[in-house]
């Protein structure tokens, strides 16, 4: 990737023609492009500047704080200037994200190494401090006159998911800083020394003087730091048996899992912030053991006796198998719910969604380029390689991959096929199933 530098402005030469990939393959590059997909009226004009980006029309691209520009050639040759804008983040708030960022010795490291860490992006989320875009956070300008997004800046964006994924500096220099200015900055953080000693505790005044002399009792202590790691529970290995059916190991696990909870919620009282998510006890009985497994199995090998006891129990509770709960597993650290239900659920695409879908699939490619599905419900099966695009209720793909005879989740979801299905590589060659029917 050729740029070009100023302090304050970077620019991209013309990437080459997308064909026969996805333009975001790091998480943070699809929440860019989920913003886009997501926030504009018209969905047509999205496929359209997919098409122009995955075809080389995009020129090179000038990043600023701010707004990135690029002029898009029209199918007919014509070009126009393209403009999308994100607000930029303040003084105060990167304060704050410098802040955060060096909390964490793995921060700056993995930032250095080209990559977005996620607990970052979710610490300074909980601080209030959306540096992803939003749905609606991307605001478009273009030469042709459009008032929202239009293929030109649709184009655009995609363009600049591709600069995302080799590089996050470019979506911190559109917030507001450079990249040179932001490591001085995390240096002058990480060496800093406190020059002034910490004030002494205050002593307490009896109660009864205070309140009849008349006493300005003390300020309250300030709200205690954050523990690094939640509690831990006490162990309940006793000479003495358990009770009835109550099996120590499951209670431990369960009590752990409350402990890393509460830690959670902690941290977000602390920092002034809530996500808003849905609560555990919303969900089915299906879901919360995916969720509790999620929380404790780990790559099997590692697993002790009395984790293996409890996933047993899991998966004998819900009626799975040790290796559907494993898929389990697998799905909900995916997408939770929404991963879950795609692979446990096989539902019939008809009327409105159908007709989506294949909109969605028709203009994720080119002709040329378009591979050879096969449908069966909501699940389209490329004939050949081993892979497969899962049709979620809510319009998004999910990719998955065949691993040793079974279909398992291969990524996040996306409104893209063709980037989903980029997520899923070619490691195996499966045979069409013969139950499904060609997609025509």
């Amino acid at each position: 990737m050729n740029a070009y530098d100023s302090e304050r402005e970077r620019t991209f030469e013309a990437l080459p023609p997308a064909h026969g990939r996805g333009f975001a393959q790091s998480w943070w590059g699809r929440a860019w492009l989920a913003a886009l997909e997501g926030g504009a009226l018209d969905g047509e004009q999205v496929r359209t500047g997919r098409r122009l980006a995955r075809a080389g029309a995009v020129g090179a691209v000038s990043v600023r704080p701010g707004r990135i520009t690029a002029v898009v050639q029209d199918r007919d040759g014509t070009g126009y200037r393209a403009d999308v804008l994100l607000d930029v983040l303040t003084d105060a708030q990167w304060d704050r994200f410098l802040d955060l960022t060096v909390e964490r010795a793995g921060h700056v490291a993995a930032l250095l190494d080209r990559e977005m860490p996620p607990h970052l992006v979710e610490d300074v989320e909980t601080a209030g401090i959306e540096l992803l875009p939003g749905l609606g956070d991307l605001e478009a300008e273009c030469g042709c006159d459009a008032w929202d997004h239009c293929g030109h800046t649709a184009a655009l964006c995609y363009q600049v998911a591709r600069l995302l994924d080799q590089d996050p500096f470019v979506l911190l220099l559109l917030r507001g800083r450079a990249e040179q200015a932001l490591l001085a900055d995390l240096q002058a953080r990480s060496t800093a020394v406190p020059t002034e000693p910490e004030p002494a505790p205050q002593e307490g005044v009896d109660a009864v003087e205070a309140y009849l002399a008349g006493h300005v009792l003390p300020a309250l202590p300030a709200v205690p730091e954050l523990p690094e790691q939640p509690g831990v529970p006490p162990a309940l290995d006793t000479e003495a048996p358990p009770p009835g059916d109550v099996e120590p190991a499951a209670l431990e696990a369960l009590a752990a899992r409350t402990a890393a909870q509460a830690h959670a919620l902690l941290a977000e009282a602390v920092r002034g912030g809530a996500e808003r998510r849905r609560p555990a006890w919303a969900l089915t009985v299906g879901e919360d053991a995916a969720r509790l497994a999620a929380g404790l199995a780990g790559d099997g090998e590692g697993d002790t006796d009395s984790t293996r006891s409890v996933l047993d129990r899991l998966a004998a509770g819900t009626g799975r198998s040790r290796e559907q709960l494993a898929l389990a597993v697998r799905a909900w650290r995916t997408g939770g719910v929404a991963a879950l239900a795609v692979l446990e659920e096989e539902w019939a695409v008809e009327g409105e969604a159908l007709a989506r879908a294949r909109a969605a699939l028709d203009t994720a490619w080119e002709e040329d380029e378009r591979p050879v599905l096969r449908v069966r419900g909501n699940r389209w099966t490329v004939a050949g390689p081993a892979g497969q695009l899962r049709l979620g209720r809510d319009g998004r793909w999910w990719p998955y991959r065949k691993e040793r005879g079974r279909w398992v989740p291969a990524g996040d979801a996306a409104q893209d096929p063709a980037t989903a299905l980029a997520a899923v590589g070619s490691e195996e060659a499966v045979e069409p199933e013969g139950a499904e029917e060609a997609l025509s």
